[in-house]
């Protein structure tokens, strides 16, 4: 999944000292958990590079942290490839144009409701709950709902 506008609210604080600071909901922590308990494979992809990002990852346990790729598809694509992944088995969460063709590609395309028009047109999943405040914890439980 994407993280900027979907594991956030899409906001980045920039203090007077340089560094950055994102809000991540525990909603969303637990869920990713217990997607990972259940033996589903996490990866976060982000355009963007954050020392917050990689903290919240290595928190969570996340095994793949993609920073810096503003190619989602590619990035997705590629990271699929070694994990011996077909698109059907593939659920990608983003909430702009860049999230579009990765959201397409994705056997589960999943989006938040402030998302960009063309997230929103590719995605097969508009979360009720806001990016930074449940959405990815409905995605969760969605994809732990379904049959393996």
């Amino acid at each position: 999944m994407d993280v900027d506008g979907v594991l956030t609210d899409g906001t980045v604080e920039i203090r007077s000292d340089g560094t950055e600071a994102k809000r991540f909901s525990i909603l969303d922590g637990l869920g990713l958990v217990r997607c990972r308990e259940a033996g589903l494979t996490l990866a976060w992809i982000s355009g963007r590079a954050s020392a917050a990002t990689a903290a919240r990852a290595a928190e969570l346990k996340i095994p793949h942290l993609i920073q810096g790729r503003t190619d989602k598809l590619a990035a997705l694509q590629e990271l699929a490839g070694r994990l011996g992944l077909a698109a059907a088995e593939v659920c990608y969460a983003g909430d702009d144009d860049l999230d579009a063709p990765a959201l397409a590609w994705a056997g589960i395309g999943a989006t938040v409701p402030a998302a960009m028009p063309a997230a929103r047109a590719a995605a097969r999943l508009v979360t009720a709950r806001a990016g930074g405040a449940g959405a990815v914890r409905e995605i969760c439980e969605h994809l732990l709902r379904r049959p393996v």
